[in-house]
């Protein structure tokens, strides 16, 4: 059964303009009936589908530090008392560089949280504002300064590319401001206008001006080359890594490996159903407060779909798809399954096998939407 948990939390304090996830504002919501009725699904979920070892968990939103600390608190005895918290290989919390007071760093340590993830997106404070952040440069120097004081020895930042009036010199120097803060690990993305953000009404009414496909490929390619300049691998389209600190509770989205998924609006991957809770909080609260799972949708995978996901998600990894480990899973060698499309691609310089693997070349890094989208078949 699963070994990874993830957890949503939905409250932000201020709405980001590229934000498409669950997410409301915080302000007059009914927060401690959302945290009650999340400990109550975990536990009738963990209940019908027990967990064998849970490795790793990761708590996300939203920004689950918008919780004070009371709610913060409760949150973690919710977690502590329902996974094993020491046996935990990966204990993840994302974090807004504002909210991360000295109070909420130490609770986090107290009780076992062992990696930060920060929502920095720029070193610039007019593009912060731009998007839609509400912390500031400077925050991000103090909150990294004081999770390491904290004893905090696991650290990631989010940074983002492709963003409107973006240059490749504000990417540059957010390289450079990440490498002085001296951490483990960045994942950099570029910017997908989602349908229903604030970006998207903007680019509907031609006032978004992004950097051009160009730009941003020269931008990307800015980022892979200098963060292996300074010993960070990339061990995945996006993500970035000190040695020894590679996501693992991302990985296992990438393995295409089984993962609970609690709270509103929050995905999982039990027996091979792709289930999503519903989104609104009130909903959510209301069902669970019922006893029914909280469920919106649940789709089974046909085992052609599963291949598919093997693929495209596995591809998303530098080290890309084992041969012997998808013809174990499935009684397939993706070699056969795959002949033409792989065929292709590996002539046409976007995908390579090399040491039992399927893998994108850099130029298919560049392409990667493009490569995954071979590999559904109608």
């Amino acid at each position: 059964m699963s070994k990874a948990v993830y957890i949503h939390i939905p409250f932000c304090t201020q709405i980001c303009h590229y934000c498409d996830f669950n997410k409301v504002y915080l302000k007059g919501q009914p927060v401690e009936e959302y945290l009650h009725a999340l400990r109550m699904e975990m536990e009738h979920i963990f209940e019908i589908t027990p967990p064998t070892q849970v490795e790793t968990v990761f708590i996300g939103g939203g920004t689950p530090t918008a919780l004070n600390e009371e709610q913060l608190k409760y949150l973690m005895e919710t977690v502590q008392s329902l996974v094993h918290v020491k046996k935990l290989k990966e204990y993840t919390i994302e974090a807004n560089p504002g909210d991360l007071t000295e109070n909420k760093l130490k609770i986090l340590k107290a009780y076992g949280v062992n990696r930060l993830s920060l929502g920095v997106q720029s070193f610039n404070d007019k593009l912060l504002e731009a998007i839609g952040r509400s912390h500031r440069v400077k925050d991000v120097y103090t909150t990294v300064e004081a999770a390491k004081q904290n004893g905090f020895t696991n650290i990631s930042i989010d940074l983002m590319y492709g963003l409107p009036n973006q240059t490749k010199e504000d990417v540059q120097f957010a390289l450079d401001e990440f490498f002085k803060l001296d951490i483990e690990h960045c994942s950099a993305y570029s910017l997908i206008v989602e349908p229903k953000t604030v970006f998207y009404n903007l680019m509907n009414r031609n006032k978004l001006p992004l950097p051009s496909e160009d730009e941003e490929a020269i931008m990307y390619k800015m980022i892979m080359e200098q963060m292996e300049r300074h010993g960070y691998n990339q061990y995945e389209i996006s993500n970035y890594t000190r040695e020894g600190f590679e996501s693992k509770h991302n990985i296992v989205y990438w393995d295409n490996e089984e993962y609970y998924g609690f709270g509103a609006g929050a995905h999982s991957y039990l027996n091979s159903i792709r289930r999503s809770n519903l989104g609104p909080i009130k909903h959510y609260i209301t069902q669970v407060e019922k006893n029914e799972l909280p469920v919106r949708e649940e789709i089974p995978l046909t085992k052609k779909e599963q291949i598919e996901e093997e693929m495209f998600l596995g591809l998303r990894k530098n080290e890309g798809v084992s041969i012997q480990k998808f013809t174990n899973k499935y009684g397939q060698n993706p070699l056969e399954y795959y002949n033409t499309e792989i065929e292709k691609l590996t002539n046409d310089g976007l995908l390579t096998i090399t040491d039992n693997y399927i893998k994108l070349t850099e130029h298919g890094r560049m392409l990667g939407n493009l490569v995954f989208q071979q590999f559904i078949k109608s």
